[in-house]
This record gives C-alpha cells, sequence and structure tokens, in this order.
C-alpha cells in the first residue's frame, strides 16, 4: 500500500511517499520533497500552485492513502490561518483524485513514530531515518515530517 503524507505548509509543503505491506509490517521510502511557492506570490495563486503541483504527484505516483497532518496547535494566527488554507487544498486535492485520508496531531505522529508524545522534531527525523532504514535524514525538514505522517497512517491505521 503506498501512502502520501503531507506536512501542509504555503511557502513550503512536505511530501512523503512509502510503500507498506500490511502482511509483514515492513516500510520502505519510495519519494520524498517539497513544494514551494514564492513568498510575494498573492495567496490565492499560491494554493492553486500547491493544488496543481500536489495533483500532479498524486496522478504520477497513484498512492492508495493520503496522511496529512492536522493543525493542532498554534503560536501565530496568521500562520495558523495560511496552513489551514493549505490544508483545505491538499483535502481537496485527495478528495478529487478519490483517494482514502486520514488526518493526524502532532501528538498521534509523535506517539506513533517515537514512541513519546512529548518528542521533539529531532527525535521524530532521527526515527524517520532508522524506521526507513535510511543513510541519513531526510531534507528538508517538511520532508521528513511528512515522512512521519505516512508513517503514522502506516502504523495506526486509523484510515478513514
Amino acid at each position: 500500500m503506498k501512502i502520501l503524507g503531507i506536512d501542509p505548509g504555503t511557502a513550503k509543503l512536505g511530501y512523503g511517499l512509502i510503500d507498506y505491506n500490511d502482511t509483514n509490517k515492513k516500510v520502505k521510502m519510495l519519494k520524498y520533497g517539497c513544494l514551494t511557492t514564492p513568498s510575494g506570490m498573492p495567496a490565492a495563486n499560491r494554493l492553486h500552485q500547491l493544488y496543481r503541483e500536489l495533483c500532479a504527484i498524486i496522478k504520477k505516483e497513484k498512492p492508495d492513502k493520503m496522511a496529512v497532518e492536522e493543525l493542532f496547535f498554534f503560536k501565530n494566527l496568521k500562520t495558523a490561518i495560511k496552513v489551514a488554507e493549505a490544508r483545505g487544498v491538499i483535502l481537496l486535492a485527495g478528495r478529487e483524485n478519490k483517494i482514502e485520508i486520514s488526518e493526524h496531531t502532532p501528538l498521534e505522529v509523535k506517539q506513533a513514530v517515537v514512541g513519546y508524545g512529548r518528542a521533539d522534531k529531532s527525535q521524530i527525523q532521527k526515527m524517520v531515518k532508522v524506521l526507513l532504514c535510511l543513510d541519513k535524514i531526510p531534507q528538508p525538514d517538511d520532508a521528513a515530517d511528512a515522512l512521519a505522517v505516512a508513517l503514522t497512517s502506516a502504523y495506526t491505521k486509523n484510515l478513514i
């Protein structure tokens, strides 16, 4: 089963694609990266660009499931609104492409990947490297976070 994990954002949207074998519980990293938009671009254009590029990835890679990190806690309302808008575009892209979608809080990601709900970002990234048998931690951070979201979906199985 191919699972596309998404770490939402408008400036940088991280994505990570894994293959999860439910029979032997093995995971394999297939692809990861970031979609970026220019800071000076109008918000509607940025969201449209993210939508088009995400749909292109979905059409090319044909994931069975999509896992998206939920917006759970924010320090800056302006940033939270932008991330929420990106999440809307992400969910729309998944639904339009008829992909099963699961949503996971940062706490769920930490617990599924590290086993500890208060794990920090570096602990999560190190475990992504270990769980996927990678030589190094995926860069940029947004891509590593997206892989963690995909792993969470595979491990928790609370897909809708």
